[in-house]
């Protein structure tokens, strides 16, 4: 009877050993497979977020040569104009208006209550255009401004449109 048992144990042991064996390898596989699909979705998200963000960049001074080229003077005897540099300086001098006590003067819209219109956001289109959001805490709109960069290397704003969202 006691090699019975022992015979039991030893059959007993050998099949807990397989199935275990059995279960990691499986295990193993069955993480990598999940892996690889899930690194696969990754990727295609990935792909699908950089041809979105190059459809959205599409109106951006950043990503249009021709504009770009615009800046470069060199055949009139101008200067060259760096688009990496003179989008932060168009940006910044457009953003100091927000100063003015009567709120941004290139929002197109007068002082509506205690609070004053100011740009939020601001992207350059290209050599000419620029879109800005505004707000004054409680109404919102969009403007499109043309913007100047003078032979003196100043800057000018002009209202082109502007549109006040309703509450």
């Amino acid at each position: 009877m006691k090699k019975s048992l022992m015979l039991y144990l030893l059959i007993l042991a050998v099949l807990m050993n397989l199935f275990t064996y059995m279960f990691y390898s499986q295990e193993v596989k069955f993480e990598q497979n999940r892996y690889e699909k899930t690194t696969k979705k990754l990727r295609d998200s990935i792909n699908l977020v950089k041809v979105k963000l190059d459809e959205a960049d599409y109106f951006s001074l950043e990503h249009n040569e021709n504009a770009q080229n615009y800046f470069d003077n060199t055949a009139s005897g101008g200067k060259i104009i760096l688009h990496e540099k003179l989008i932060p300086v168009v940006t910044e001098k457009l953003l100091d208006f927000n100063a003015n006590p009567k709120g941004n003067p290139y929002t197109g819209q007068d002082q509506i209550g205690p609070n004053k219109f100011i740009i939020n956001k601001v992207k350059i289109l290209n050599h000419r255009w620029i879109i800005a959001d505004y707000s004054n805490g409680e109404m919102w709109g969009e403007v499109l401004l043309k913007y100047f960069v003078n032979t003196d290397e100043s800057i000018s704003f002009e209202v082109n449109q502007t549109w006040l969202y309703q509450k």
